[in-house]
Formats: structure tokens, sequence, C-alpha cells
């Protein structure tokens, strides 16, 4: 993935071209001058942090020992893990500095910036994954909800690749709880290597077995859950743009449509005014069809997880069947056919669209499925 294959340290001398990796990213340049905790991070400001835990990583014999495009991947994941510290980073009335929520942010921003750069989904969302989560091993040991975590990463990216990570972010600093913190994270590559997910996904008996099981704290990974579903939801996730309606009309014809577009020009309702009741009507008509068991596409952007999850959570409610269908398109690609629209979606607020865009992932569905189009 360029440009990060080109400025990773390669052998034989895996030496780090630090203003090569300046110069090509603006992101790594707003590191500058932003503070951090010196108790934590007494090495200075966040890009020095930065430089300091690339660095790091490239000393690490493990990591030496990926495959080439492990090792890219990783060096792009370290780069991008303290990406969002420029606008979460916050000085307390007792003068403390915090970044707090900077891990979820991260997880967006590194998103935004490498789908723009026109990284494959896999891969994009491999890295994003790793920099939301890039502290769990840091406190693994605390998290009474560790299991569904490493479980998590494992289904979205490595739990191997979250310890070397974690490493190279610890060694990157200049703090005292250096080697307890780096025994927090070998106990963490063990506890994921004893739960059978630390270098692989973690298999389930089913789809559906790993769907209840992160809907339900105290399930059993191992219970062969009995499916009893009646009807499937098709859950429609992407930008506008992003190609929904001709998807639909192609792999879903005659299958009934629950759509907040349609109901709004049914309603009445202009795009402007207030949602409330579109957003009402679309969950009626989709207990309508869940009552009677019936499929259908529900065709909405659906862009963050707290949005999906409501829907999934009505589906299941009903014993539904629920596959995310996940639709994007290439940045300019997507502008084009937004500008082309009868009513263009506001170029600022499709923007806005883009920073809280999260990616649907396993956790969250029977089944999901990633495209991209045009």
């Amino acid at each position: 993935m360029r440009p990060f294959d080109e400025l990773c340290p390669a052998p034989p001398h895996w030496d780090l071209d630090w203003p090569r990796v300046r110069e090509a990213f603006p992101w790594v340049r707003e590191l500058a001058g932003v503070e951090q905790d010196p108790v934590h991070h007494a090495e200075g400001d966040v890009e020095v942090h930065t430089r300091m835990a690339c660095e790091a990583l490239a000393q690490l014999p493990a990591w030496r020992a990926r495959p080439v495009g492990e090792r890219v991947r990783l060096f792009a994941a370290v780069l991008l893990h303290d990406v969002a510290k420029p606008r979460c980073t916050r000085r307390g009335a007792d003068g403390r500095v915090t970044a707090h929520g900077h891990s979820r942010a991260g997880d967006l921003t590194a998103r935004r910036l490498l789908w723009e750069a026109g990284a494959p989904i896999g891969w994009r969302e491999h890295v994003a994954a790793l920099v939301r989560h890039h502290q769990v091993p840091f406190w693994a040991l605390e998290r009474p909800d560790l299991r569904r975590i490493a479980f998590r990463v494992s289904l979205l990216a490595r739990n191997d690749d979250l310890v070397l990570l974690a490493t190279a972010d610890i060694l990157g600093r200049r703090c005292g709880d250096a080697s307890e913190v780096l025994d927090h994270i070998s106990l963490y590559a063990e506890y994921c290597a004893e739960q059978r997910c630390l270098d692989a996904p973690r298999a389930f008996p089913s789809d559906h077995a790993r769907f209840w099981f992160f809907r339900r704290p105290d399930r059993d990974p191992d219970y062969a859950a009995h499916d009893d579903t009646r009807s499937t939801v098709t859950l429609m996730s992407g930008l506008p743009g992003a190609g929904k309606d001709h998807w639909i009309a192609e792999h879903r014809p005659g299958v009934p449509v629950v759509s907040p577009d349609a109901l709004r020009a049914e309603l009445g309702v202009r795009p402007t005014a207030d949602q409330r009741p579109v957003a009402a009507a679309a969950v009626e008509r989709a207990r309508e069809h869940l009552r009677a068991g019936r499929s259908f596409v529900w065709n909405a952007t659906h862009l963050s997880r707290d949005l999906r999850g409501r829907s999934v959570s009505l589906a299941a409610d009903y014993r539904a069947r629920v596959e995310i269908v996940a639709l994007e398109a290439p940045p300019r690609v997507l502008r084009e056919r937004v500008e082309r629209r009868a009513a263009p979606v506001p170029a600022a607020a499709v923007e806005r669209m883009v920073r809280r865009w999260e990616c649907p992932d396993p956790t969250e569905a029977h089944r999901v499925v990633r495209r991209v189009t045009g």
C-alpha cells in the first residue's frame, strides 16, 4: 500500500527516514507540538513519540520476521495510532494533559485517511481496528469484558499484531512504568493464545453462535446455538452515492424495501426538516415486515455502529437473520455521483458523514458483505 511500503523500514539496515515520512503525510506534521502527559510520555510531543514508536517497531525481531506485507501494515498502524491526539488532547484545570477518546477517534480518522488514499477495504479496516484497540493490552487484566474484546480484535485484525503495536508504543516512550506495562502486554498475548485467538480469528460453531455471543455477555462462545431465525433483514450501509439503490435493484429484486428517502417523499418531510417522524415511520414499517416473518431490505446510510445496532436489535427481537451490505466508492466517484443527483447532498454534509463513518464488522451481524462500487 503506497506510500507506506516505500517508507517502511526494510533490510538490511532497517532505517527509518523520518523527514520523508513527514513530507509524505500532512497528518504526521500535525502531531508536532501536541502536548502529552509527562508521567507516561516524558519523551516529548506526539510526533516525537510516534517517531520513537516506529523506530522501536523496526528493532523488534518478531516484526522483522514477518512477511513484507504484514510489516508494512503494522508500520502504518504505528504511524496512525495517535493520529487523533491533536483534536482530543486537553489540559484540565489541574494542569494535567489528557487525550480521552483518542483511540476511537483515531479509528475514524485512520479510516478516512486510508479511504482517501485508496487503501483496500480489508487492509484499511485491519489498520483502523489496531488503532482503535491499541491501548487494550496495557489494561487488559482490569477489563471484565476482556474475552469479547480479544475475540473482536481477532475478527477485525489480529491480536499478535496488536501485541506488536502495543510493544512498539511502550518502547517509544520514556516513562517509569514501561517494564510493568510490557508484562501486561505479554500476559495479554498469553491470554489470547489460551483463548485460541492470538494469530487467527476466533472460531465459532456457526455465524448464529457468533452473532449471539456478541449480543449476550454471558454467552459460551463454543455453544452451538440453535438457529431459529424465520426471515432475513438486509441492512444497507454506506455514504450517499455509494450505490445502495443500484445494489438492491440488482441483488434483491422484488424484496420489500424500507427506505427513509421514500418515506420522506411519502410523508412530505423535507430533508432539512425534523427527521424524527421519518425515523419512527421506518421503524414501524420494519416492524410490520418482522411481525409477518417477511424478509426485507432496510435501505439507509447506517454509518455508525450505534445506528446499525438499533436496527439489528429490532431485527433480532423478531428472530430475523441479519446481513449487512456495506457499500463504498472511491472519493472522486462518490463526489461525482452525489453532484449528479437531482437533489445533491451538500458536500459539507457528506464530509460530516465521512468523519463519523464506522465500517460494519463480523461482530454486528450473521453476515457482512463489503463491496467497492465504481
